[in-house]
């Protein structure tokens, strides 16, 4: 990870098998940038009568595949930023490890990569600022401190003055990993402060095309970068598009960078501040708008009032502009296109019952249930457990609401419920194993809450819910042994248990209501794929 100042730490870029962004160039001419960087390490090791390792793990040592485009600050800054963190944690683990010969040797190594990014970078800005110098300084000694502290560090044979010596390295590495990530901070800063200029100032439609999509590229690098945007004017350059007309081609993609920058608490108050809830709200309840634009605003609707998130508790703005909101919501979900645009419409929805119980009265009142069960039988619209996990939650909520029960009787919501309880994973990954666990554990929920009516629980009854919840309780593979599912199902089948003891086994009641939860629930967790 990248170590920013604060205690703040910069993911290594998230991309396939954690390799860096490309750009699409010629072979030869990439084979030419990769000669470069890696004779520039080469040389540095001879430079220093340091032989090249024979070690078995020298085949993981770092070189950058291609080298930032002519003229790209923020690929330079990124993919040496990456390399320099990555390298900086191995010396940690080389350090744990006392093998002082790889500690010595990366250590040159990573003084390479830093005078590389330092003099590359102040090729293409051609400008530097003191506080940028003071803080390439300052890199730059500490490198060179580290390299000769390791050097010192093979000549001792000594294991008491070795251990001393490993706590000044240890220290220096901290500092060094500091000051780097000073350095990254300070330039990194520079580029958004330019990038924002741009957006704020251009009116050329491809500049601000590219500018935006360069901004969007950047928030997918963490929340540390998210922080920058939005501290140095993002949100604010942002809405600013999102209000002009001219610009109604470009409300899609600043969106979606909007909602971005919006998981970090900087980018919501930034919002907040520019009244972003109020632009939203104007985008989802105008027809004459793209889906597209539409199904964006929502996006960034679902981030700010993510449960996840304490920080948006307490938007006062968006329970102003609530009711229009859900409403073109709702209306969005009956009109979706698509299973994208759906999700996104039906995710902001759930995470606003969350945030407010006056949604859930709401959402009751403009036929919600009967728009959402409908959709269940549209394949083009929900068609995967993440889509089905957010009108599960949005029914789990709305549940604790009385008159739900007799609407979801009407919809045939029962029946749908209990297909839930058998959500199971296409793929296997463990992102749709989650969603699935999720299904399923939210429809048990939603279950225990409804059968409060007495006309649900005998439909319920009816439909053998009563044996399903058995099935999922005594068999950790129909719920992949997921706790969170079983003790769901253990509290919808008491509820059951209540209106209708004679569907149960004395077997099953004796182990599954009688006792306590608690007791039930250890019985369960413990049980083997045998025990039926």
């Amino acid at each position: 990870m990248m170590a920013l100042p604060g205690g703040h730490h910069l993911d290594p870029i998230p991309l396939q098998g954690q390799r860096l962004h490309f750009m699409q160039v010629d072979s030869v001419q990439r084979w030419m940038e990769d000669l470069k960087l890696m004779t520039e390490c080469e040389c540095m090791c001879v430079l220093q009568a340091k032989p090249i390792s024979l070690e078995e793990d020298t085949q993981g040592d770092l070189i950058l595949a291609g080298g930032p485009g002519p003229g790209d600050p923020l690929q330079l800054l990124l993919k040496r930023g990456w390399v320099i963190s990555t390298e900086l944690r191995r010396i940690g683990q080389k350090l744990a490890q006392d093998r002082w010969a790889r500690v010595h040797s990366m250590s040159v190594r990573l003084t390479c990569h830093a005078r590389s990014m330092v003099s590359e970078y102040s090729t293409i800005s051609r400008t530097s600022s003191q506080e940028m110098g003071q803080a390439e300084k300052l890199l730059m000694e500490k490198c060179s401190e580290l390299s000769a502290v390791t050097q010192r560090c093979l000549q001792v044979e000594n294991e008491h003055v070795l251990k001393s010596m490993k706590a000044c390295v240890s220290e220096t590495l901290s500092m060094l990993g500091q000051h780097f990530g000073q350095l990254l901070e300070l330039a990194l800063t520079r580029e958004v402060q330019a990038l924002v200029r741009k957006i704020d100032t251009s009116d050329n439609i491809y500049i601000m095309e590219s500018t935006t999509g360069n901004l969007f590229s950047l928030t997918q690098e963490g929340a540390p970068l998210c922080r920058i945007i939005a501290k140095e004017g993002g949100v604010v350059a942002l809405f600013k598009v999102c209000r002009q007309d001219s610009f109604r081609c470009m409300y899609p993609q600043a969106l979606r960078t909007l909602a971005s920058i919006c998981c970090v608490e900087e980018g919501v108050h930034q919002l907040e501040k520019v009244d972003g809830i109020l632009c939203l709200a104007d985008i989802l309840t105008d027809d004459s708008h793209s889906e597209a634009t539409r199904a964006e605003a929502a996006a960034v609707v679902a981030q700010v009032t993510s449960p996840h998130l304490s920080f948006t508790q307490h938007l006062t703005s968006f329970l102003e502009n609530m009711e229009e909101i859900v409403t073109a919501l709702i209306k969005l979900c009956q009109e979706a296109s698509s299973g994208e645009v759906f999700l996104l419409a039906s995710a902001a929805l759930a995470n606003i019952t969350f945030f407010d119980k006056m949604a859930c009265e709401m959402l009751l009142q403009l036929n919600a249930i009967r728009v959402l069960l409908e959709a269940c039988s549209d394949k083009q619209r929900v068609d995967t457990p993440y889509t089905r996990d957010q009108i599960v939650t949005i029914l789990a909520n709305m549940s604790v609401l009385e008159q739900c029960a007799s609407d979801i009787i009407q919809e045939n919501g029962v029946q749908l419920i209990m297909g839930m309880l058998s959500e199971k994973p296409r793929s296997g990954t463990p992102a749709e194993v989650a969603a699935c666990e999720r299904v399923q554990q939210k429809a048990a929920v939603t279950l225990a809450r409804l059968c409060r009516d007495p006309h649900v629980a005998q439909e319920a009854v009816r439909l053998s819910c009563i044996s399903r919840l058995i099935e999922l309780c005594r068999s950790p593979s129909e719920r992949n042994s997921s706790d969170a599912v079983l003790v769901a199902c253990l509290a919808a089948l008491r509820r059951l248990a209540g209106v209708c003891p004679e569907g149960l086994q004395d077997s099953d009641f004796q182990q599954l209501v009688q006792p306590r939860l608690v007791d039930s629930f250890l019985l369960c967790s413990n049980m083997e794929e045998s025990f039926v």
